[in-house]
This record gives C-alpha cells, structure tokens and sequence, in this order.
C-alpha cells in the first residue's frame, strides 16, 4: 500500500471512528457494526465493507474465534501515514525555524499587496 492509499483509507470518517474503537481493545464484528451502526446510520454489511476496506489496506487484523471475528488496529496502515507525514516534517520545520529567525531579527516585510501603516510619531514638546 503505497502512503497516498493510507490517508485515502484515512479519509472516511466511518473508518476512523472504526480504528478508534478496535485501538483501544480488539472487538467482535457485530460489536463495531453495532456502535457505528448507531452512530452513523449504516447496516451491518455496509460497517463489514469499511472493516474489510481495513483489514485489506493494513490498518486492522481479524482472528477467528468460534463462530466470532475478532477485530484489532494493525500498525502497518497507521505507520505508513506517519511515515508519509514524516517526510513532509523536515520541510515544514525548516520553513518554520527559517520564519522564527526572520521575526527574531525583525526583519519580516509584509507580504506584497499589503499597505505599510503610517508610523505613528511622538509629537514634539
């Protein structure tokens, strides 16, 4: 699964609110269909498709248990965002520090367009 693919599957607010609930503890199928079930409208085969969209991007793991499915947060999915935020972290932090340093020295402009207000000047006695 490539990184985009990771915040694609991350992108649906079901799915999020699926992973949240399978990160605290591993849950039944019926027992995720259930809670989102309430919470969002959906029936229980459209909650089995967002667990299968899941379980097939590597962001949750199911074990059989008798005639239950056992679902829990795998760190695979979750990792390859934070590794694809990673990367991007670098440049933001270079561009933040390099902004600090400009504010420190004063010697920000303002940006193009913008008019400079008057200085305002003491009056003299």
């Amino acid at each position: 699964m490539s990184r985009v693919e990771a915040f694609e599957v991350l992108g649906d607010p079901v799915r999020r609110r699926i992973l949240e609930l399978i990160a605290g503890e591993e849950r039944t199928a019926g027992e995720v269909a259930a809670m989102v079930g309430d919470e969002f409208g959906l029936t229980q085969p459209s909650v089995s498709r967002h667990l299968g969209v899941l379980r097939d991007n590597g962001f949750a793991v199911v074990r059989q248990q008798g005639t239950r499915r056992l679902y829990r947060i795998d760190a695979s999915g979750p990792q390859a965002a934070a590794d694809w935020l990673d990367g991007l972290r670098s440049a933001w932090e270079q561009r933040l520090d390099a902004l600090g340093t400009e504010l420190a020295r004063g010697s920000r402009r303002p940006r193009a367009g913008k008019a400079e207000r008057p200085r305002r000047t003491r009056p003299r006695s």
